[in-house]
């Protein structure tokens, strides 16, 4: 594609050189950089695009995206000045791939919790009402049966508009996409034109990059407020900021709760080990997640479909025979013992309480709850001894262990956890820094029938140390040993 049909209509601060060239590919990493690419310089959360241009030059890229002047550059170069590099590229991006999003029906679903199970469950509704998918989410990314590996909640601008243009390809028709305040904020998304927004819910979480609560906030808002009139935005009312978030979007509006009567209003009728049974706008419906805060993420699923413009009737229908996400509140079972054990990827004190709510109201007679958790290294340290105090107040032993440290000291972390945490709890309590022997401590603690939640990292099949990741997969090790007790 030409320069020049890139850059029309941008905001440009200053050019030089020729725009009646070719660009045969674009990159915000300098180590992806081939013959006749454009490079944008992006000031990054790690590293500043800037100071790699001389990287991208020597492999080849011809012209140079940025927010300030750069110096001594060879002949021939194309450069190209902006206040926001993030945002025009993101442009660039959905033109170089023939603007896809406009070619699909897109969903963005958007929130603290939930964001993976609405997503997946809407990719596997539309699949088997005879669509067409693409799903892009934390876990995976999927062109309906095959599967491209996850790295990031959402990938940048470049690789989402390319992974969009793949689906187009493919002939799909609808697109389901996680869409993190990460990535909001960081304009990958600006781009791309949204059939439907939804929002689960929004609790503390990832402060450590937004600051404060009130900037999350804002931010996370942001993705209604660019939603154009032809869309609908969705939102939980029952959240506190569910109104909020739709104050300022130009799209229809529409709500769901499980508390209030509005557009689509569901009511809990039973909720037990085996699944949940919903009344939803007058109609029952059997489904096979488990807790209430699945009830939720049913009712956006079905808010949203119909919203899109699927029949009721068929929407209810395919609700019924669908799972979740994976190491969204995975189930396995110890036939000798009897003992249960649940993997999910809580990993917020919002999303510890709700799954330990739901095996609160699922256990019965002596069962006990024991949980496994810890927290993340080099991310939020205002939530670890949040979520130490719902472990114990939710279970009835908590062993505290390592999730993935990076490149903290894992005991600084359990001590941030253990920090204020009141003596009864410290007494029901137990810190083991390895994650492993954790769980498998947690197992032996348990008796016949007992619940082992392990929580935080779910689908993750890794455990990060040092800049390392080695593997580590929650679900194998509980099965591990669960095996070997049986034996």
């Amino acid at each position: 594609m030409q320069l020049a049909l890139l850059i029309e209509g941008l905001k440009i601060v200053k050019q030089d050189g020729a725009v009646d060239r070719p660009v045969s590919g674009l990159a915000i990493d300098s180590r992806q950089v081939k013959a006749n690419y454009l490079f944008a310089a992006i000031q990054g959360t790690q590293a500043d695009g800037f100071a790699y241009i001389n990287n991208a030059l020597s492999a080849g890229a011809t012209i140079i995206l940025c927010s300030k002047w750069p110096s001594d550059l060879p002949e021939g170069i194309t450069v190209i000045q902006v206040a926001d590099v993030a945002a025009a590229i993101a442009i660039m991006a959905h033109r170089y791939y023939d603007s896809p999003s406009q070619k699909v029906k897109l969903f963005g679903v958007t929130g603290t919790n939930g964001k993976t199970t609405i997503a997946t469950l809407l990719f596997k509704l539309f699949r088997s009402l005879g669509y067409s998918c693409g799903l892009i989410s934390t876990v995976e990314n999927k062109i309906d049966d095959v599967v491209i590996p996850a790295t990031h909640t959402t990938p940048d601008a470049i690789a989402i508009s390319a992974l969009l243009g793949q689906m187009v390809e493919a002939g799909c028709t609808h697109v389901f996409m996680e869409c993190s305040s990460h990535a909001i904020h960081q304009q990958r998304i600006a781009a791309l034109q949204f059939n439907v927004g939804i929002f689960s819910n929004i609790t503390h979480d990832h402060l450590d990059y937004h600051n404060t609560f009130d900037e999350y906030i804002r931010v996370k808002k942001s993705f209604f407020d660019h939603l154009p009139a032809t869309a609908y935005a969705i939102s939980n009312l029952d959240d506190k900021r569910g109104a909020i978030m739709l104050q300022n979007t130009a799209a229809h509006k529409r709500f769901y709760s499980l508390r209030t009567l509005t557009d689509f209003k569901a009511k809990v009728m039973e909720n037990n080990i085996t699944g949940l049974v919903l009344q939803i706008d007058g109609k029952e419906l059997h489904t096979l997640l488990v807790g209430e805060f699945n009830a939720y993420n049913v009712l956006a699923v079905y808010a949203s479909a119909v919203c899109a413009g699927e029949e009721v009737e068929d929407v209810l229908a395919a609700l019924s025979n669908l799972t979740g996400a994976t190491g969204r509140f995975d189930l396995l079972l110890a036939p000798q013992t009897r003992k249960v054990g649940i993997v999910d990827y809580a990993h917020t004190p919002d999303a510890l309480l709700n799954v330990l709510s739901t095996v609160n109201n699922i256990v019965k007679g002596a069962q006990q709850i024991i949980t496994v958790v810890g927290c993340g290294g080099n991310r939020d340290t205002t939530k670890r001894p949040v979520m130490a105090e719902v472990a114990c107040q939710y279970s009835h032993r908590a062993f505290f262990t390592s999730d993935n440290p990076r490149f903290e000291d894992p005991e600084l972390i359990l001590d941030d956890m253990e920090r204020g945490l009141k003596s009864e709890y410290k007494r029901k309590s137990v810190r083991m820094a390895n994650r492993r022997e954790a769980i498998a401590a947690a197992v032996s603690y348990a008796s016949a029938g007992d619940i082992i939640l392990v929580a935080g990292k779910g689908h993750e099949n890794y455990q990060e140390i040092k800049g390392v990741k080695h593997h580590f997969d929650d679900r194998e090790e509980l099965q591990k040993i669960f095996d070997l007790e049986s034996k």
